[in-house]
């Protein structure tokens, strides 16, 4: 999960495995697969990020193909 904060300042974690769409119009638009929409603070460049740390927590002995040696 990762963390995401409303217009109104309250946070909540939200399941990245959901997200079919992130867009900036000024505020972050997150479209969930189900349909449903979150208008949140961050940018979707930081939220990547969140999300990429949440895969290597979840897969910490995944080497991905630019780090394989062979």
């Amino acid at each position: 999960m990762i963390k995401v904060t409303r217009l109104n300042r309250k946070t909540f974690y939200l399941n990245p495995d959901l997200i079919e769409t992130m867009e900036q119009t000024p505020d972050t638009v997150i479209t969930l697969t189900g349909g449903n929409k979150y208008v949140v603070t961050e940018e979707p460049v930081l939220l990547i990020q969140r999300i990429a740390e949440f895969r290597r927590r979840c897969h910490p002995d995944y080497v991905g193909p630019e780090e394989r040696r062979e």
